[in-house]
């Protein structure tokens, strides 16, 4: 599959036959043409007009066909927090879904942000902890690991790949700023322990959560586009959320708003620890969860092919620079440093 370009006449008369032996399995028919609105390096989409209503196919390369194997797992345990499926190909990384509704970016209701997300965080935390126990089972779907163990020694292989820091470049990072990190590579593993002992177990991770990755519909909240997803600190989803959220809608790092989210997402997880030892596992996990995402970018550029790959040239060392920053929740590099 990564060989094809999702262009490729072929690819497209392959997906438009099993598109249309999937509609009438269940119970549906096409009745017009298949347009293809989404085409990233990483994936496709494709928007299926029905007599049943609008379906959306995906297609992922390998580095993220085990989405095809999570979603069903998913919709099985929490089926209200997931987008309908129609059929998958778990082989090939492929999905028919049905419509969601509104994407929460797009959503026009008159109500803050700040409002959707205190109700988005909890609930999908949920999902979270539905999932703890059957961390093996998406291991071996392809759901890739990156567990707290693993994290040190992958951050010390990352700082000797001088292409991907883009060492010395103004887009990468500095060789003092190389040497900050390698003199942390103990504090950093120290953290990371840390983290393990107060207790909150690893589990499904999205790691790519913002408003243009959550459906609205009919008062849910529904998280979509897993191709992302690891295995990990559940808390280093809010890595992506709350920063993505404070630079979209101009909340302080730190601020009111940001701490607002920051309870609510923590609140369910009440189960495992104390309110104040999850405020502790949460600021650990800001700096952790910043290396998590830095890595989960390596993974994705070192196997994108060159020309692909320069688009995303300062990917990896973004991360390195907010670890080094080093902000309260919902800091940003905003290039100063």
């Amino acid at each position: 599959m990564d060989d094809i370009s999702w262009h490729d006449p072929a690819f497209l008369a392959d997906a438009t036959t099993w598109i249309d032996t999937r509609l009438a399995n269940a119970g549906l028919r096409r009745i017009g043409p298949i347009e293809q609105p989404h085409v990233a390096w990483w994936s496709t989409v494709l928007r299926v007009p029905t007599d049943g209503g609008v379906l959306w196919f995906k297609a992922a390369r390998a580095t993220e066909a085990h989405e095809a194997r999570l979603t069903p797992l998913l919709a099985s345990l929490r089926p209200a927090a997931t987008v309908e499926l129609v059929a998958t190909d778990a082989e090939r990384g492929w999905l028919l879904e049905r419509d969601a509704g509104t994407r929460l970016r797009d959503l026009d209701d008159g109500v803050p942000q700040v409002d959707h997300w205190e109700q988005v965080l909890p609930q999908y935390a949920e999902v979270q902890v539905a999932l703890v126990s059957r961390v093996d089972e998406m291991l071996a779907m392809g759901v890739p690991d990156r567990r707290l163990a693993r994290l040190p020694g992958e951050l010390a292989e990352l700082l000797e790949e001088p292409e991907l820091l883009v060492l010395g470049a103004a887009e990468g990072i500095s060789n003092e700023q190389r040497d900050l990190l390698r003199e942390g590579l103990p504090a950093f593993a120290d953290e990371c322990r840390r983290l393990v002992e107060l207790g909150v177990p690893e589990t499904i991770q999205h790691d790519d959560l913002h408003d243009g990755n959550v459906f609205v519909r009919d008062g849910r909240y529904l998280p979509f586009d897993w191709g992302d997803a690891c295995i990990s600190h559940p808390f280093h989803t809010l890595v992506v959320a709350l920063r993505a959220g404070a630079y979209k809608q101009g909340w302080q790092p730190g601020g009111p708003e940001v701490q607002r989210l920051l309870d609510a997402y923590l609140e369910p997880w009440q189960r495992f620890a104390p309110l104040a030892q999850l405020h502790e596992a949460a600021d650990l996990a800001r700096r952790t969860g910043t290396i998590q995402r830095t890595l989960a970018w390596r993974a994705s550029v070192k196997g994108m092919p060159a020309e692909v790959r320069a688009e995303h040239v300062d990917s990896v060392p973004y991360g390195l620079r907010l670890y080094l920053l080093d902000g309260p929740w919902g800091t940003w590099d905003d290039g100063s440093f």
